[in-house]
C-alpha cells in the first residue's frame, strides 16, 4: 500500500506519517521544507520537496498512491486565503483524478461551510466540496479546537503563570489532542474497505470551558495558572508583526469570532463517533509538562 501525506510536517500530518510507517506501508511526505522530517527517513519515509499549491509536482508525488491525506497548510502572507485554501484544493483534487487515488482523507474542521463569514471554517467547507467532485471515497475529518494550541502558551505560562485566548472564560469548547486526529486519519487511510463520501466530527472526550483548563493545568503543574482573555484585535496585532497580510488577519479574525459565539459551531451536539480518548489531563501532564520543567 503506497500512501502519500501532504503537509507532513504539520502536527497531524507528523502524527499520521508516524502512524503509516509504523504499519509497514510505503509513506511518501510532501513538505516545503523535508529538513524537518528527517527522523521519519531515518524510520523508512520518502520525503519530497513540494508544496501544496505545486500542480505538477504533486501529481509526480502521488503516482501509484492508494490513499491520500490532505491538510490545507496555513499561509499568512496569502494575499487573499480564501483563494489559498480553494487554489490548494484544486492542485490536490487534480492529482487524485489524474492518478486515480482510490481514498482521501481530507483534515476539515466542525462547521465547514455551515454559513459564509466564518473564515477558515468557511473555506474548509469549500476544500470539501472541490474534493467530493474529484473522487467517490474521500472522507472529511471535522475536529474540534486543538489541545496542542497550549503549546504555543508555554512561555506565558512560565513567566506569567497566565494563559491567554480570546474567548469568554465560561465558553466551552471541545479540545482534542492532534495526536488523536492524527491516529484516526491514518486508521482510515491503512482501511480499503470503506466507501463513500462523509464527514465525522472528532471532538475528544468532553467540552472544557479555559477556567476548567486552567484549573486542570494548576494542578498538573503545581503552581496557579490564571486565565486571561485577550481582544481579536491584539491577536490581529500580534498577526501583522509576524508578515500576516490583511485579509489573513481579516479572516482568522472572523474565525476567533465563529469560534467565541456560544451558539455558533462548538454548540454542535456530541454523538458517540465524536469521542476521541485522549483527556486534557493527559495532555497536560505529557505534552505539556516536559516542555514547562
Amino acid at each position: 500500500m503506497r500512501i502519500v501525506i501532504a503537509a507532513a510536517s504539520s502536527k497531524i500530518g507528523r502524527r499520521t506519517a508516524e502512524k503509516i510507517i509504523q504499519a509497514g506501508a510505503e509513506t511518501i511526505l510532501l513538505a516545503r521544507h523535508p529538513e524537518k522530517l528527517a527522523d521519519l527517513v531515518t524510520q523508512g519515509a520518502t520525503v519530497k520537496p513540494v508544496s501544496s499549491d505545486d500542480t505538477q509536482g504533486l501529481i509526480d508525488a502521488t503516482q501509484n498512491a492508494d490513499a491520500l491525506f490532505w491538510l490545507t497548510p496555513p499561509k499568512l502572507d496569502a494575499l487573499n486565503l480564501r483563494d489559498w485554501y480553494i487554489q490548494t484544493a484544486m492542485t490536490g483534487a487534480k492529482a487524485v483524478h489524474e492518478n486515480g487515488i482510490k481514498r482521501v482523507v481530507n483534515i476539515s474542521s466542525i462547521g465547514a461551510g455551515a454559513i459564509p463569514d466564518l473564515g477558515t471554517i468557511s473555506f474548509v467547507g469549500n476544500v470539501e466540496s472541490i474534493f467530493n467532485q474529484s473522487t467517490a471515497n474521500v472522507l472529511h475529518l471535522r475536529p474540534g479546537y486543538f489541545m496542542e494550541n497550549f503549546l504555543e502558551q508555554v512561555e506565558f505560562i512560565r513567566r506569567d503563570h497566565t494563559v491567554y485566548f480570546p474567548y469568554a472564560s465560561d465558553h466551552d469548547i471541545p479540545w482534542i489532542s492532534t495526536d488523536d486526529i492524527g491516529d484516526e486519519a491514518a486508521n482510515y487511510l491503512l482501511d480499503d474497505a470503506w466507501a463513500g463520501q462523509w464527514t465525522r466530527n472528532l471532538m475528544g472526550p468532553e467540552n472544557l470551558t479555559l477556567v476548567e483548563t486552567t484549573a486542570i493545568l494548576s494542578q498538573v503543574l503545581d503552581r496557579s495558572i490564571k486565565y486571561v482573555q485577550v481582544t481579536i484585535e491584539s491577536i490581529q496585532q500580534y498577526l501583522a508583526s509576524t508578515g500576516a497580510t490583511p485579509d489573513v488577519q481579516r479572516e482568522l479574525g472572523n474565525l476567533f469570532r465563529a469560534l467565541g459565539n456560544p451558539n455558533g459551531v462548538y454548540a454542535t451536539v456530541r454523538t458517540p463517533e465524536a469521542l476521541t480518548p485522549t483527556t486534557f489531563e493527559q495532555f497536560a501532564k505529557y505534552k505539556l509538562l516536559p516542555n514547562i520543567c
